[in-house]
């Protein structure tokens, strides 16, 4: 047996967690299969010793790493002792699928041992059929609160938020308040503040936790809590909440309903995730990947990916046309089909560049108005710049290669003709979807680069049919 193995006295299997990874921070494949024979031969005191220890996060790595059927299995035979944490660390498409091959009462079981944030991101994307079976088998409090939840807008603040906070009135002292934290039982397991409400919960302030424990048992509630408020709306859209908690360095903020009743807490570890969330849904959908995860099947990469690929195909058609209008110069002078991709793929390439800063901007609110003048003038000024060191590079390579002059004169003119009109595509498409309410995360790539083919071609072509004589 591997060294990273040990058998206990009670002859359960025990593992090292240090084992689970390499050196590489990859699952270790020989404690994969481990956990495999574990599942073969049923041992379900085995296959505990081996998952409990894990983090939640390292557990998701390994259902991930297991085929369907190994997974269904998995939870099965851990009943009580399987983390349904672990369901928040994974791709969506195995977490629908596992949640549908369990009964609803295992489920209901294992998100009612959750926060109310955690219980709301597993059950959320699920079908509303199968999300109802489950919350019929919670008891009648937990399952209003996670329907209430579930009733606010998707990817808003009202569902990544926790229902469970810590809520004092203003006449409270210090040692009151004590008091109550130490025989309360239902407090919430972590906190960093608490608010301070009146009889209809509306928010009068907050006493970080820091300056709490600081101050003596006589100080009220009420001459030591922050009045300057920030709050959130619970159907703010979570990427407006995690730029607040960015903008003033928060670790945990207050969420307010229509009313502006205390409704719950947004904390910095549920901002961590909104914040890879929605830097990996831009990431995608500029890729035109739409919500495709590593985990999914052929048929839904396909589905995801088809709709784009035909755009795709639309653009490439009409650059196309663009080159057929001057097939007579092509045919007249045959090095010009051999160069004109040079010119199309720099001019992709810079407006991309462009392109990519201005969705970021965008998505960052960095852009005002003044500031958008100033780029838009940097990046055409820069597209012009760069237009002609490169116009120079490629226009000496040319005329050497072809013994022609006149041809390196051409691809170097038209080569600063579409530098500046990448940088002004990949500045100005973004920027007209985002006025539009297009997010243009998802349509500038395939604008920009038909921008840049078709003036890239229409520029070196029609300049070396005017600069040759070919019409």
């Amino acid at each position: 047996m591997s060294d990273e193995f040990d058998i206990a006295e009670s002859g359960e299997t025990r593992v090292d967690p240090n084992a689970l990874r390499d050196a590489d921070d990859h699952l270790n494949p020989a404690w994969i299969e481990r956990l495999r024979q574990h599942l073969d031969a049923g041992d379900q005191d085995a296959l505990a010793g081996m998952m409990e220890p894990l983090h939640a996060s390292d557990a998701g790595d390994v259902l991930e790493a297991l085929e369907a059927g190994e997974r269904v299995q998995l939870v099965r035979m851990l009943g009580d002792r399987f983390d349904y944490l672990a369901l928040r660390e994974v791709d969506d498409t195995v977490r629908s699928d596992l949640i549908e091959e369990l009964p609803a009462h295992d489920v209901a079981r294992g998100v009612s041992s959750l926060d109310n944030d955690d219980a709301v991101y597993i059950l959320e994307d699920i079908e509303e059929e199968d999300r109802e079976r489950i919350l019929e088998q919670l008891p009648a409090f937990e399952r209003l609160s996670l329907k209430r939840s579930l009733d606010f807008p998707e990817e808003s603040a009202g569902r990544r938020m926790q229902t469970e906070f810590i809520a004092i009135p203003p006449f409270w002292t210090i040692g009151q308040t004590i008091d109550y934290l130490r025989v309360e039982k239902d407090l919430p397991d972590e906190f960093y503040q608490l608010y301070v409400v009146d009889p209809g919960y509306r928010v009068l302030g907050t006493i970080p936790l820091d300056k709490f424990l600081r101050a003596q048992r006589t100080v009220r509630i009420e001459d030591l809590m922050n009045r300057d408020l920030l709050t959130v709306d619970a159907t703010e859209d979570q990427e407006e909440a995690a730029r607040d908690f960015e903008r003033y360095d928060l670790v945990e903020v207050g969420v307010v309903d229509e009313n502006k009743r205390l409704v719950g807490v947004l904390t910095v570890d549920d901002i961590v995730d909104v914040i890879h969330e929605e830097a990996t849904e831009d990431i995608k959908l500029m890729g035109g990947v739409g919500d495709e995860e590593v985990s999914d099947n052929v048929f839904r990469a396909v589905r995801s990916r088809a709709p784009w690929l035909v755009v795709n195909l639309l653009t490439a058609m009409l650059a196309s046309f663009v080159i057929s209008l001057f097939d007579a110069t092509i045919e007249q002078m045959v090095a010009l089909a051999a160069l004109m991709p040079i010119v199309a793929s720099m001019g992709g390439n810079a407006g991309t560049q462009t392109m990519t800063v201005t969705v970021r901007a965008l998505a960052t609110r960095d852009l005002d108005r003044a500031r958008v003048r100033r780029l838009i003038v940097r990046e055409v000024s820069g597209g012009f710049v760069n237009g002609c060191i490169f116009a120079v590079l490629i226009g000496a390579v040319t005329a050497i290669r072809y013994m022609s002059p006149g041809l390196g004169a051409v691809i170097g003119m038209a080569m600063i003709v579409n530098m500046i009109a990448a940088g002004t595509a990949g500045i100005l498409i973004p920027l007209t979807l985002n006025r539009l309410k297009i997010d243009p995360a998802i349509a500038s790539s395939v604008f920009v680069t038909t921008v840049t083919d078709v003036v890239g071609f229409f520029a070196f072509l029609g300049l070396a049919g005017l600069w040759f004589g070919l019409y």
